[in-house]
């Protein structure tokens, strides 16, 4: 990508990935103010969660008749999915470096 920053959007999920917020001096700040990688990922869960609820409830709406298209049922469904297999990935790498970070012998 062009420029210094990767930013992943869709309602409800953002990921900024821009230097200033990935530097030591940032982590620390956010750390200390409350939020850091934990608010950041409590964030995320709930952006994917409301996303997944969306979906679900334009397919009830879908199924009992209600005026909906299927169009954007598909889409939300869609996007949905994507954003819980991406944060699911997130997961997978945050495990596999805590698994590094208990293997590194003191």
């Amino acid at each position: 990508m062009p420029g210094s920053s990767q930013t992943a959007n869709s309602p409800g999920f953002s990921l900024n990935l821009s230097p200033a917020n990935l530097s030591p001096d940032a982590a620390t700040n956010t750390a200390s103010s409350g939020g850091g990688l934990t608010g950041a990922l409590m964030d995320q869960v709930k952006g994917v969660n409301s996303m997944q609820t969306g979906a679900d409830s334009m397919m009830n709406s879908l199924l009992t008749g209600g005026d909906v298209n299927e169009a954007e049922v598909l889409t939300a469904v869609q996007k949905a999915d994507l954003a819980f297999r991406m944060l699911m990935q997130i997961r997978n790498k945050l495990m596999d470096a805590y698994r590094e970070v208990q293997q590194i012998q003191i």
